[in-house]
């Protein structure tokens, strides 16, 4: 029985928020259909850290291109037996990492095949972003110790959290949760973990609403 009244949860949110991880943690918890992003698959992704100008379209139109056959199998077929579905990210989130790496033109080209592929998706019924400040996404990303993401800048970090956030102040067609994390590790106190779930359980009207989860005083 699905817990949620929703039955495809998006979890997104910034790079080193925790939104795969929690998925993982959801899918252990909960018989769901779990879709994660292979990003370390795209061959271009330590070079466009290195490189950004250099590399950003091909990055960006092999991730398009991989995000889309992901999804286009994973709901290919409605199954009766799994009605919760959770992904670490949603297909609209190529869009935004696009607008925030590319130039104009490169920008107007990808967006021809972007509008394509997207029309073939459904919106998940529930968006959740995972915010954290910067400070605190570095900290993650520098204890996970991906060599190829030591390039990666608080600048570039703040423009894609800038990039969301304009998102969201324009989506009116589903509910988007917003929760902020900030400091807090679910991965190692469950009952962190667990005040997320709980939110996930409400319904939620069209819109955005930002949530907290609170730490404790030490």
């Amino acid at each position: 029985m699905n817990p949620f009244p929703y039955n495809f949860i998006a979890i997104e949110g910034n790079i080193g928020a925790g939104k795969t991880t929690f998925c993982e943690m959801l899918s252990q918890d909960y018989d769901c259909r779990l879709v994660l992003e292979q990003f370390t698959d795209n061959p271009f992704l330590p070079l466009f850290y290195e490189s950004p100008e250099r590399y950003a379209f091909p990055v960006e139109l092999f991730f398009m291109t991989e995000r889309h056959k992901q999804l286009q199998a994973a709901f290919a077929e409605v199954d009766m037996f799994t009605p919760l579905s959770i992904s670490d990210y949603f297909f609209l989130k190529t869009r935004l990492f696009a607008k925030n790496s590319l130039n104009n033109e490169e920008f107007r080209l990808f967006m021809s095949l972007f509008e394509v592929l997207n029309a073939s998706f459904p919106k998940p019924d529930l968006l959740v972003y995972l915010h954290r400040s910067v400070d605190d996404l570095m900290s993650n990303i520098k204890k996970r110790g991906r060599t190829y993401e030591t390039h990666i800048s608080a600048e570039y970090l703040t423009n894609i959290q800038n990039v969301y956030f304009e998102y969201f102040r324009t989506e009116t067609n589903m509910p988007i949760v917003i929760i902020d994390v900030e400091g807090i590790d679910f991965i190692n106190n469950r009952s962190f973990y667990e005040d997320i779930v709980e939110i996930l359980k409400s319904p939620f009207p069209k819109g955005v609403h930002k949530l907290r989860v609170i730490k404790p005083l030490e």
